[in-house]
Order: structure tokens, then sequence, then C-alpha cells
């Protein structure tokens, strides 16, 4: 059993929606859960760091990128109970959008690959529901950023 299976409270985690054109960048899962499944990159917050700074240092580990202006785009609550109805995981992502600027994606830490995925084709990459949903809302963001106060 892993120390995150039946937490005292949930665990925050990080998504990064990075748009180039019309291309989203993706991640092939390197480690458990779910090997091998394409997803968004990022990761978990750590200890004294801010949501920003966990979605920059995440994405650079996983993708060697950098991005500029990010924005606030959705969270995801992840919570999955076992046969007896208790809490097994639970998982609060707060997902942020930004655009491309500069540099190749490049694998690093949990990833096996990175892809420029065609927002307007992403079946064949076979992704959970809540990435689609999370993807569309960056892509509006990312293509009309609502001004800083």
């Amino acid at each position: 059993m892993s120390d995150r299976e039946y937490p005292s409270r949930p665990f925050v985690g990080i998504g990064i929606v990075v748009i180039k054109d019309d291309h989203v960048l993706l991640c092939r899962r390197g480690k458990p859960p779910n090997v091998g499944s394409w997803t968004l990159p990022g990761g978990a917050q750590d200890l004294g760091e801010t949501c920003e700074a966990a979605a920059r240092r995440e994405l650079l580990e996983e993708t060697g990128l950098v991005v500029g202006d990010l924005h606030f785009c959705a969270h995801v609550d992840i919570i999955r109970r076992d046969d007896d109805g208790r809490v097994r995981f639970h998982y609060t992502i707060l997902d942020f959008a930004g655009r491309w600027i500069d540099g190749d994606p490049i694998a690093g830490s949990d990833v096996s690959e990175v892809e420029w995925a065609p927002m307007d084709a992403l079946d064949p990459y076979d992704l959970w529901s809540e990435a689609h949903r999370v993807i569309a809302i960056a892509r509006r963001l990312v293509s009309h950023p609502v001004p800083a106060p």
C-alpha cells in the first residue's frame, strides 16, 4: 500500500495544458499509476511551493519546456473508493494553461514520451474525459486570455 492510499486528507496535484498553435502537449506516463497512458504534464505540489511554481517545475522536469504567462484553468477531483465505500485515493488537481514560447519537448522524469497532439484529433490518445474538458477550457483561455487585474 502506498503512502497515498487511504489518506486523512486530499493530495494536491498540479496539471498544465501547454498550447502551441492548434496542438496540445501530451505526456505518456512512465510510472504508476496508469503506466503507458497519455495525459497532461503535471504532478504533486511540494510543501512551501506555490501552485504556479509547481506547474512550472513539473513542466520543466517532465518535458524540458518553459512557458510564459500561466492562467488558472480548472480543477479536477479524483476520489476513488474501495468496495466498503472508504476513500482509497483522493486528489485535487489544479490545472493551469499556458502558451508554448520556444523549445522542443523532451521526455524526462516520470514520462516516457511527449508529443504535440492536434486538439481536434485527440481520439487516438484515449484521454480521460476530464482531460478533454480541461483542454477545451485552456484552449479558450489561451486564445482569449483574461487580462491581469
